[in-house]
C-alpha cells in the first residue's frame, strides 16, 4: 500500500513545477498535444473532461501559447474516434483545420506522448488535459528526457472509479520505466 501512495504522490511532485493553470504564466510551445476521452458518456450526456480539454486547447491557440495542436486519442473502429471527434469540436471553436494534425494511435497516454516524439520530432510540448493526468504525462516526458509541460484543463469532482483508474496507469508507467531502465532504453 505504501508502495502506492509513494509511486502516486512521486508523479505529483516530480511535474509540480511543469504544470500550469493559466494561460499568463505558461510558456510557448508550437506543439499542443490534446490527450483523448470520449465525447460522450457511456450512459449518454456529454463528457467534461472531453469538453474542458477542448476549452482548454483553443484557450492556448487563441491565446498565442501554441500554434498547432495534435489530437491524440484512441481509434478502435468506425463508431468511435477521439481524434476525429476531439478535431471536430475545435474546429466549431474556430480553429483552423490548417492547424490540428490527427494522432488516432495515442491508444494510451504513454504513446501519445512517445508518438509526438517520434513522429513530429518533437522534444518541447505542451500536453493539455486535466491536472491528475497531466502529471503523469509530463513524468512520461521527463523519462524519455523530453522538455513537456502540460496546461490543466478545468476539471470535475474526481470519482472513485476515475481514481482507481488513475492509480492504476501510474502503476502501469512506472513498471514500462522500470523496464526501460533494464533494457537501457
Amino acid at each position: 500500500m505504501t508502495y502506492f501512495i509513494v509511486s502516486y504522490c512521486g508523479i505529483s511532485i516530480l511535474s509540480m513545477k511543469k504544470n500550469y493553470n493559466t494561460i499568463n504564466q505558461i510558456p510557448y510551445n508550437t506543439y499542443g498535444v490534446v490527450l483523448g476521452t470520449s465525447k460522450y458518456l457511456h450512459g449518454g450526456g456529454i463528457n467534461y473532461y472531453f469538453k474542458y480539454r477542448i476549452d482548454a486547447a483553443s484557450s492556448l491557440f487563441f491565446n498565442g501559447k501554441i500554434r498547432y495542436i495534435i489530437v491524440s486519442g484512441d481509434n478502435r473502429d468506425n463508431t468511435y474516434n477521439e481524434p476525429k471527434m476531439m478535431k471536430k469540436e475545435l474546429i466549431k471553436k474556430g480553429v483552423p483545420s490548417r492547424f490540428i494534425y490527427e494522432d488516432f494511435y495515442g491508444i494510451d497516454t504513454l504513446h501519445s506522448v512517445l508518438r509526438v516524439y517520434k513522429l513530429y520530432n518533437q522534444i518541447r510540448f505542451t500536453i493539455i488535459s486535466q491536472k491528475f493526468h497531466n502529471e503523469r504525462a509530463i513524468f512520461i516526458g521527463n523519462c524519455l528526457g523530453l522538455d513537456v509541460i502540460g496546461f490543466n484543463a478545468k476539471s470535475i469532482p474526481f470519482h472513485c472509479k476515475i481514481q482507481i483508474r488513475e492509480i492504476l496507469a501510474r502503476i502501469k508507467v512506472l513498471i514500462y520505466v522500470v523496464i526501460w531502465i533494464i533494457k537501457g532504453c
